[in-house]
């Protein structure tokens, strides 16, 4: 039966303390429901960072937000939260910072001297088109820059919302300078309201790969995270129905909840799933080593023991069945210059 006192929509169900704090302030429960989402706005100044993980296939990244209103428990970027002074619980979904002149400093990026163009990552740590996209459109004028200098760029989001800049991503698209890649852990609806709790609906998620193929736009899917004992039966009936929309390709990660994840989750899980939540935590340590966090390159991305092998083995069945003939586009870097102007490189 589930918790009667959790917070409704949140992912976080309170605010844990924070690892670089001596002292910590921690309301009342009752409080909890009536903090409202704060945006403040930061003057970075770089907005494109160099992707160091080995395991990862990105070269760069780019984040117009800090924190995301989107209340994924799981999410790995929570932990980044603390550096700026708040917690990865609540604070991490209701006080969002705002990165308002990350466009100037793409631009200014772009014309560096010597810069060698490769595909950007838009988001890569926090959703580039969650709510406050709305009120500030940051990703849409991002967007703009990338198709001014024509610059590939790769969008990441769990939110239909990048329907809305379609004006852009199709003539990006035509000069093979985007791709779309939208993050769908669950096509069970009460289960997706569980799990990400102010996303698109997984309707809504099918629906814009329907329209982002329909008018030549690239789609990938993220799978991610699997849950053992949540979302873990899902994977072919996923596979199918994205397939079904159009998508090109798609990719998975086993859940792992490292840092201050842990306790934001724990507390969600035993909210959201009192009668299993023990049994998913179990799961979760046999993927782990025992434990439910692992930091060891390419080891975090697989997971070892016996259901990690049959979620692995789940997902080639499904690449078989539903992807063997879909072949993913390379994105262009041809057309850059490293000006607005069109014009012919030299070499």
């Amino acid at each position: 039966m589930q918790n009667e006192n959790i917070i409704k929509g949140q992912g976080a169900q309170r605010n844990v303390i924070n690892r670089f704090d001596r002292f910590t302030f921690e309301p009342e429960d009752e409080d909890f429901d009536i903090i409202k989402t704060s945006f403040t706005e930061v003057f970075p100044k770089t907005i494109v960072n160099q992707v160091k993980s080995e395991d990862l296939p990105m070269e760069y990244s780019m984040n117009p937000y800090q924190g995301c209103e989107h209340g994924c428990s799981y999410c790995f970027a929570r932990p980044t939260h603390e550096y700026w002074g708040y917690s990865a619980g609540i604070d991490f979904e209701r006080k969002i910072m705002v990165k308002k002149n990350a466009p100037e400093l793409l631009e200014k990026f772009f014309r560096k001297r010597g810069y060698k163009p490769e595909p950007i990552l838009m988001s890569g740590n926090t959703d580039c088109y969650q709510p406050a996209e709305r009120q500030f459109e940051i990703t849409r004028q991002l967007l703009k820059v990338c198709l001014d200098y024509r610059h590939p760029v790769n969008v990441l989001t769990k939110n239909a919302l990048v329907l809305r800049d379609l004006d852009i991503l199709k003539p990006l698209a035509e000069q093979n300078l985007v791709s779309v890649s939208l993050s769908i852990p669950t096509i069970n609806e009460d289960l997706r309201r569980k799990m990400e709790p102010r996303t698109s609906t997984a309707n809504n998620k099918l629906k814009a790969i329907e329209v982002l193929s329909e008018n030549n736009i690239p789609v990938h899917v993220m799978v991610a995270p699997i849950i053992p004992g949540l979302n873990s039966d899902e994977p072919l009936s996923i596979l199918k129905s994205i397939s079904d929309a159009g998508a090109q390709s798609f990719g998975y990660t086993l859940v792992r909840l490292n840092d201050t994840v842990e306790p934001v989750f724990v507390k969600w899980i035993e909210a959201q799933f009192p009668d299993r939540a023990q049994k998913v935590l179990n799961l979760i340590r046999s993927m782990r080593g025992g434990n439910l966090g692992d930091k060891r390159y390419f080891e975090r991305q697989k997971g070892s023991g016996n259901i990690a092998e049959m979620i692995h083995n789940t997902f080639k069945i499904g690449r078989k069945k539903f992807f063997d003939e879909k072949e993913f586009p390379k994105l262009s870097t041809d057309g850059f210059t490293g000006t607005k102007e069109q014009q012919l490189k030299l070499f």
